[in-house]
């Protein structure tokens, strides 16, 4: 006699996952082969932690210890975060800004991702909807789908740099909008918003009575003529809630060590109860190691500036790599160069290649001969893109690209 069992596996979680950047790599990397002598380039990540040139210092280190050595984190923190985290993160970010933050607008999260569910899980109610770029990171449209959340787009446009599109935010919005993400630097593009263009950002999310959620995982990693600019200068014109961590300036991702920021001097998030469901949220859910948020004021008095600055050195030379290869391969064209984060979006050119039917085949055939993982551009929102990532040695981005090279010239249709 069948044995009948009354439970099963959530399918929604499996469908929300398949469309994570890890979903879509795992995919592609299922396609290497295992009997290629040559090493596996790895163009598709955002965690350069392995690559000696993207080591972390080791005064960020020394601080993790001493955290741990102390015995005064071995218990259970406040689910907000604890006091001496919330306060230098404050002021750490409150160095660009025209106003001072408070340790109680700061949130402590694991990594930048649960700031991420915190707030989309926050603004979530029947019938709202929630504007996303595109292309843009593809967590916000898992989260946002798992959590029947209606996700609206808008365009980065190629033709400026990967500027916003603020009419079609302006058509998109309704009355039950409630936010607009933006990410800057930007992932997966590489561009990094001027001032004039946030503050007409800014202006616009006023206008329309709704909050800005500003993705800032890849602060001050930027390598071009745009400086980078915090989306909470402009809190007295718009409530902004910034997200970010340490995962990408300091190249530590595994330490999850993130936050959630309100940037709000009117105090408008507070009377709007946004403040008081995330710390709602909060309450229901994990929160960071407590001796990873022990180490945060050390590692951010004690970092020197001679890191900093090597790390975007050598994201600046790997940038330019990229480019300068991307333009010796002719089915790809790279319509602007990256300034800022680790990421360029290049386009794909079909009609030069043979037996190429999109992206996604284009990366999985890619990585079966060449052994090269690159991320195709369906995966962000923009198909027959690739999004391509430099931050790894710069020897062996070279190696990849000559690789993209071979494999164009293999699969180039004839004359």
């Amino acid at each position: 006699m069948e044995e009948k069992w009354r439970f099963k596996g959530n399918e929604e979680l499996s469908q929300a996952s398949a469309v994570t950047v890890r979903g879509v790599l795992n995919m592609v990397m299922e396609n290497l082969n295992g009997d290629d002598p040559r090493p596996v380039i790895p163009l598709g990540h955002g965690d350069p932690s392995a690559f000696p040139s993207f080591r972390t210092t080791t005064l960020a280190e020394d601080a993790l210890c001493a955290a741990i050595r102390s015995a005064k984190f071995n218990g259970y923190g406040s689910t907000v975060g604890i006091p001496s985290a919330r306060r230098a993160v404050s002021e750490y970010l409150s160095k660009d800004l025209p106003y001072k933050l408070s340790p109680d607008d700061v949130f402590m999260t694991i990594g930048c991702t649960q700031a991420l569910e915190a707030i989309v899980t926050v603004l979530n109610r029947p019938n709202a909807n929630i504007l996303l770029p595109r292309p843009g990171f593809p967590y916000y449209e898992a989260r946002t789908g798992f959590s029947h959340f209606e996700a609206r787009h808008f365009d980065l446009l190629t033709e400026k740099d990967w500027e916003v599109d603020l009419d079609a935010v302006e058509s998109l919005s309704d009355e039950n909008t409630v936010a607009m993400v933006i990410i800057n630097p930007g992932n997966p593009c590489g561009n990094v918003f001027k001032y004039e263009h946030l503050k007409k950002v800014a202006e616009t999310a006023r206008k329309l009575g709704i909050l800005v959620i500003a993705d800032e995982v890849y602060d001050h990693l930027t390598f071009g003529s745009s400086p980078f600019v915090p989306m909470g200068v402009f809190g007295s014109i718009v409530p902004v809630v910034t997200v970010g961590s340490i995962s990408k300036r300091w190249i530590v991702p595994g330490w999850r060590l993130g936050w959630l920021v309100t940037n709000d001097p009117h105090g408008i998030l507070i009377k709007q109860g946004v403040v008081a469901s995330i710390k709602g949220f909060l309450n229901i859910s994990s929160d960071p190691a407590t001796f990873t948020q022990g180490a945060v004021e050390q590692i951010f008095e004690n970092t020197p500036s001679d890191f900093f600055d090597k790390i975007v050195n050598t994201l600046r030379e790997s940038a330019k790599i990229c480019s300068d290869r991307v333009q010796g391969i002719p089915c790809l064209t790279c319509p602007s160069k990256p300034e800022g984060s680790m990421f360029v979006m290049v386009k794909l050119n079909l009609p030069l290649l043979d037996d190429i039917k999109d992206d996604l085949d284009f990366c999985r055939k890619l990585a079966k001969e060449e052994s090269v993982v690159v991320l195709p551009g369906v995966a962000v929102g923009l198909k027959n893109w690739l999004r391509v990532t430099f931050a790894i040695e710069p020897s062996s981005l070279d190696d990849g690209l000559r690789r993209i090279k071979s494999f164009y010239q293999r699969h180039a249709k004839k004359q």
